[in-house]
């Protein structure tokens, strides 16, 4: 049962994401490894939109280690687990918490000695900007007690990064890049030579823009029409000025059109947007309130052309508003 209504969950979770996002780019997926234990380590940029476009778009059923914050109300935690989420305790959830970690840690040997896949978001936090932040132990030693409970098992690390066009908003681009995945097969007593590996990999894959004056290279970056998901593109404008191809200039006309034909969401998003203290939760925030309330708005208009006397009205507003979903592009942010 709990099967069935994930993948239920995952199939309207894809369509959502596909209507959020203009276009989802994915590459890598033949380093996919198959039957072995896989502990994908990716970076964190956009709060759950980030394990979302990972459970909808491989084949892997994840499961997922989350801050144990979330599952604070017993009732949350009960429908957090039911979705493939696990607990993690941090320092500063206080150091009593942190030995509950390992009752964590034993669940997700048990999917891992089943082939299979537990995701963790290893810079241990989320953040806006665009480079890798340091990772923290946990996957290792998630990776030693699986080879320490279960030596005949040959567990492997995936590396993932995930960029974004626009981490804010709607009808913006992804680029999932899959590397190749890196086997444990040292001692645990190299277990930093295994952090180390997997933070250079990763390093090679996300898109880094340095720490030091990084809001005016960003806006040089945007300002050039460089495609700030391609890591090579940002390299070489950043690099040798070089743009080989540049992003469509955007225009605010396709947003402007989506929000008249979602008023009501969009009249929703405004009332929660400044109640919002973290604002990476923005675009989460965005996606929650199509995935939830779209259908509804839709469903009444359906309602409408049947019970109104203004019918044709209805059936505008329906095909206008996937047609304005359809044609929404933010390339840039």
């Amino acid at each position: 049962m709990k099967n069935l209504f994930n993948g239920f969950l995952r199939f309207l979770v894809k369509i959502a994401i596909h209507l959020y996002f203009h276009k989802i780019r994915i590459s890598g997926k033949e380093n996919i490894p198959k039957n072995v234990p896989i502990i994908l380590v990716a970076n964190h940029q956009n709060a759950l939109l980030d394990p979302l476009l990972l459970a909808t778009h491989t084949r892997l059923r994840p499961w997922f280690l989350t801050r144990a914050s979330v599952f604070k109300h017993p009732v949350a935690a009960k429908i957090l687990h039911f979705i493939r989420m696990l607990p993690v305790y941090r320092v500063r959830d206080g150091f009593s918490t942190i030995q509950q970690n390992q009752k964590t840690f034993e669940a997700t040997f048990e999917v891992l000695k089943k082939n299979g896949t537990v995701i963790i978001f290893a810079e241990g936090s989320h953040s806006l900007m665009r480079n890798l932040r340091p990772l923290s132990k946990g996957f290792t030693r998630m990776a030693f007690g699986l080879k320490e409970n279960h030596p005949e098992l040959r567990p492997v690390i995936l590396p993932v990064a995930i960029e974004y066009s626009a981490h804010q908003r709607t009808g913006s681009f992804v680029r999932i890049c899959f590397g190749k995945a890196i086997p444990v097969d040292m001692p645990h007593s190299q277990s930093g030579k295994l952090t180390k590996a997997v933070e250079t990999k990763l390093s090679q894959m996300v898109v880094q823009i340095p720490e030091q004056g990084y809001d005016r290279t960003l806006e040089k970056l945007r300002e050039a029409q460089v495609d700030v998901t391609d890591r090579l593109a940002v390299e070489n404008f950043l690099t040798h000025h070089r743009v080989d191809q540049k992003l469509p200039t955007p225009s605010a006309l396709p947003n402007k059109v989506m929000k008249i034909f979602h008023f009501p969401l969009y009249w929703i998003w405004l009332w929660i947007s400044p109640k919002i203290e973290d604002r990476v939760f923005e675009g989460t925030f965005k996606f929650l309130i199509g995935f939830f309330l779209a259908p509804i708005w839709y469903l009444g208009l359906i309602c409408l052309i049947f019970a109104s006397p203004f019918p044709a009205w209805a059936l505008t507003f329906i095909i206008m508003g996937g047609l304005s979903l359809w044609w929404n592009e933010n390339p840039q942010q």
